[in-house]
């Protein structure tokens, strides 16, 4: 019978750390302690009150703007002041987009719940400063955009750890539902704010921002109270040129793109502004510059190598794909409903930020939906199917979406968008639970940074994508189609004309921001010359929606068609698997695989050698950070009910073969003396399978000890293998050593195994014998003798000392300037340890 192991920390429960204890110290002053069985929910009801307060801010002041500008007293549309415009659409998401990925990082070296928690603080205390803008125009303006940019650093504070914080604090059959539930909260809030800032904003623009402070405060207080640092640290310095060609590439990058919208030149869009380019190339080159330093940076902002691990490439490609998709039909829904058809069921162009809101709902209520159920079943069945189907599941909708009339019936429309929310709630939590389960555990504050900027990063680049892609849709058939429709109302022909021709990005501007097109493109001094019943009818709730109808269609074709394309393109991202490799042999002399990263292993291409040539076989390999094979680590496999399944010891080159159980998902448990131990989730089908695991090195006392132990013993032993001198034995050797008197014997080594007292006296006499001792015999009393080393003894010792000298250097040789340069400096640490032993 198999005995049970003692309980163990590993990355799949949370970690108990050198902060543990003072963890637990404060959970007894604390609502419930870390230790507590309930302490995992309320990591998710706050991490999920946070991430949905940073998402709702990123969306509440869309859908806000013509309340806020209108209070302080600027027109956006003015040429003049399309950069504020820009700024107050772009500025939040660029800069969580740019700050997630070192934030991250931060949380990875300072502690995740300490960033998460200074987030909560920042974020609820520039809401109030927001709310207190006592500018008006430009100055009003800037006082927002600036104050907005410093809120999104706690807003990324909060995306950044969040996700790294669930992690830590659930087990891995149940991370995929928790993840579930923070990432549609999150995604949702994007959404609810729409409908949350059209109501607010027609009472008081202020109460945007007001919102937040009461939930702020809350959130604040109880991630204070109650959230406790339970993952792994991994301490070490800030990669401050990596961080700084991230975030001016990025930005750069970003900037450039949505600048891109802007009309330039004569031309519709901004592609050939030389800033535009300067941004777009500038921060290629310069992320390309970032990837350079953090290939060759000891301690990186982010480690590159985590994108060998093919499922957490794919993983990240498909939130990118995901995240432009669904941010260009947030886009294109709200200029839809907006511009088209409120006004042509009768809603006033002030109302129409509300009830865009209000109409969008089913998408909510899709990701509300889904997200949770998909979490759940994903922890049960495995993860990629459940993402693929959700990105096949919103390919669908878009179709239906695409052939759709622009003037459609709501119930139909409402049904494809609850499908689109439907398939984004199907997709992001396995997509997340997938990102966050390949990466070792010190890496998941950086995992979960990166993971977040592709999201952010792609809301950002939805913007300029698929405005640039409505407008080029837009500029074929708008301008004829303006020029005839204003001219038979009356509109002079040069009027018309001019306005025909002014880019159809002011159009779009006009009818996302809920004013009237028509009456904004004509103005005061065209319309007052006109008729009173022409000049009612251009300005009216359907001359502009039956006008732009049908081009509007033609941009919706290019738009909607790409979103299809990415869409099924994030579902072969989805998946991509962790790569996989033969199980090596178990004879010897067979070479191991090189390693694997990742975390899930699927069963390898059928045909796949075995562990024992007849019967399929789960093949582990450990090894250290430095990839060196571990020894006599133990391999536990444990399935979903916590029973033990099957239990092996690695060899000498790292590898351990456990018997292939049944088809499922299953944790395996690797530890190792002297190393932290690790368990990572497999999913297991019926074909041989491998899979790779690093042990990081224990940091604490016992652990550094039981690391030297084995350590100086290895040196000991390997050193002693070549003893011969003359033919004194490895005994007499130990004798001499001792008798040579001082720490700086070249036998020092030997001292480590004392010569027992059952041998002494047969030492003593063959080396008396040999002339490499004497004995001198105790006037006072014969029974005691007095033995001394001889000088033929000490040249045994010198033989021995230039030996071990000579295979140190050799061994040394193999070793770089500066490898051997931090083996000087331990030196006086390891003498240390010596006096106090």
């Amino acid at each position: 019978m198999q005995q049970r192991e003692q309980p163990m920390a590993t990355e799949e429960t949370p970690h108990h750390t050198a902060d543990a204890p003072a963890a637990r110290r404060r959970g007894r002053n604390a609502w419930i302690g870390v230790g507590h069985p309930r302490y995992k929910w309320v990591a998710l009801t706050n991490t999920t009150l946070g991430i949905l307060l940073a998402t709702i801010n990123s969306s509440i002041v869309l859908i806000s703007l013509p309340g806020i500008f209108t209070g302080i007293r600027l027109d956006p549309l003015q040429p003049s002041n399309v950069s504020y415009l820009l700024w107050m659409l772009m500025g939040y998401m660029l800069v969580t987009a740019v700050l997630v990925v070192a934030l991250g990082r931060l949380g990875d070296m300072w502690g995740r719940v300490r960033i998460y928690n200074a987030g909560f603080l920042i974020f609820t205390l520039t809401s109030v400063i927001l709310s207190l803008d006592p500018f008006h125009g430009g100055g009003g303006a800037l006082w927002l955009i600036g104050w907005r940019i410093v809120q999104a650093v706690g807003g990324a504070m909060l995306m950044a750890n969040s996700a790294a914080i669930l992690t830590d604090a659930f087990p891995a059959r149940q991370r995929g539902m928790a993840l579930g539930v923070n990432m549609v909260a999150g995604i949702a809030g994007s959404f609810l704010g729409l409908v949350l800032g059209g109501a607010l904003v027609t009472w008081n623009w202020r109460s945007v921002f007001w919102v937040n402070v009461p939930i702020g405060l809350i959130g604040t207080v109880w991630a204070y109270k109650s959230l406790h640092e339970t993952g792994v640290r991994t301490p070490g310095r800030m990669d401050w040129w990596g961080n700084l060609t991230f975030a001016v590439g990025l930005t750069a990058l970003l900037a450039g793109i949505t600048y891109g919208i802007q009309p330039y030149g004569g031309h519709t869009m901004g592609w050939t502004n030389p800033w535009v380019l300067a941004g777009l190339i500038g921060g290629v080159v310069v992320l390309a510059v970032f990837c350079a330093i953090e290939a060759r940076v000891a301690e990186p902002m982010f480690p590159l190598r985590l994108f060998r691990n093919t499922a957490f490439a794919g993983g990240n490609a498909a939130a990118l794909l995901g995240a432009i998709a669904r941010g260009g039909l947030q886009f294109m829904l709200i200029i839809w409903l907006q511009g088209i058809w409120l006004p042509l069921h009768g809603y006033d162009y002030a109302d129409t930020p509300l009830w865009a809101g209000i109409y969008m709902l089913p998408l909510t209520v899709g990701f509300l939906v889904a997200g949770p159920v998909s979490g759940y079943l994903s922890d049960r069945y495995g993860a990629r199917l459940f993402a693929a189907a959700g990105f096949v599941v919103m390919a669908a909708s878009f179709a239906g979406l695409l052939a759709l009339p622009t003037d459609f019936g709501y119930r139909i429309f409402a049904l494809l968008i609850f499908l689109n929310g439907l398939g984004g709630g199907l997709f992001a939590a396995p997509n997340t639970s997938m990102i966050m389960s390949s990466v070792p555990a010190g890496a998941r504050g950086a995992a979960s940074g990166m993971r977040a900027t592709f999201q952010n990063a792609g809301m950002v680049l939805s913007m300029g994508v698929f405005f640039s892609l409505m407008v080029a849709g837009l500029s074929g058939s708008l301008p004829q189609t303006l020029t005839s429709g204003l001219t038979g109302q009356g509109v002079p022909a040069q009027a018309a004309h001019a306005v025909a021709e002014l880019p159809p990005v002011g159009v779009l501007f006009a009818a996302f921001l809920g004013y009237n097109p028509v009456q904004n493109l004509l103005g005061h001094s065209i319309l007052g010359h006109l008729p009173a019943a022409n000049a009612a009818k251009l300005t009216g709730q359907e001359f502009f929606p039956h006008l732009i109808s049908h081009p509007f269609h033609d941009g919706l074709v290019v738009v909607f068609s790409l979103a299809i394309a990415m869409s099924l393109a994030a579902a072969a991202a989805s998946l991509i698997r962790g790569r996989v490799q033969e199980a090596p042999a178990t004879t010897a002399g067979v070479s191991v695989p090189p390693p694997v990263a990742g975390i899930s292993v699927p069963p390898p291409v059928a045909g796949a050698a075995t562990s024992s040539g007849t019967a399929p076989a789960l093949v582990g390999r450990v090894t250290d950070p430095s990839e060196r094979p571990l020894a006599r680590a133990a391999l536990t496999l444990v399935d979903q009910r916590g029973h033990q399944t099957a239990r092996a010891r690695t060899r000498e080159d790292g590898t351990g073969t456990l018997p292939l159980p049944q088809p499922g998902t299953y944790l395996l448990v690797v530890s190792a003396e002297g190393h932290q131990p690790r368990a990572v989730g497999l999913t297991i089908g019926d074909q041989p399978a491998f899979c790779e695991v690093t042990l990081a090195g224990a940091t604490g006392p016992q652990g550094v000890a039981a690391a030297l132990r084995l350590t100086v013993g290895r040196i000991t032993r390997r050193l002693r293998q070549a003893h011969a001198v003359g033919d004194v034995s490895l005994s007499g050797v130990s004798v001499l050593a001792r008798l040579s008197g001082g720490p700086d014997s070249p036998g020092a080594l030997a001292e480590l195994e004392r010569v027992g007292p059952q041998v002494m006296a047969s030492t003593l006499a063959g080396l008396q014998q040999r002339g490499l001792v004497s004995r001198t015999t105790e006037a006072a009393d014969a029974r005691q003798a007095l033995v001394t080393i001889t000088d033929a003894g000490r040249a045994v010792l010198d033989k021995r000392r230039s030996e071990s000298v000579h295979r140190l250097t050799r061994a040394l040789d193999e070793f770089t300037p500066q490898e051997r340069r931090v083996l000087l400096d331990a030196l006086p640490l390891l003498d240390r340890l010596a006096e106090r032993l």
